[in-house]
């Protein structure tokens, strides 16, 4: 597998809030409200947890993000 190909799916693991708070240095209330303002995509687990792309955390903090 190509390095790209490689660093592509790992920016796209799917990570969970407490993950993200610390990447970004916020609390995890912090990411729920992202979410929940739109700014920070969330998918949902079969159990009903949020997970988020690191891929949509890192253009966030890229100011990518919408």
């Amino acid at each position: 597998m190509p390095d790209n190909t490689v660093q592509a799916a790992q920016e796209d693991r799917l990570m969970t809030r407490g993950e993200v708070a610390q990447m970004v240095g916020v609390d995890t209330k912090t990411v729920t409200r992202w979410a929940q303002a739109g700014k920070l995509r969330a998918h949902r687990t079969g159990g009903g947890h949020r997970r988020y792309r690191e891929s949509d955390v890192r253009a966030l903090m890229r100011g990518d993000g919408s």
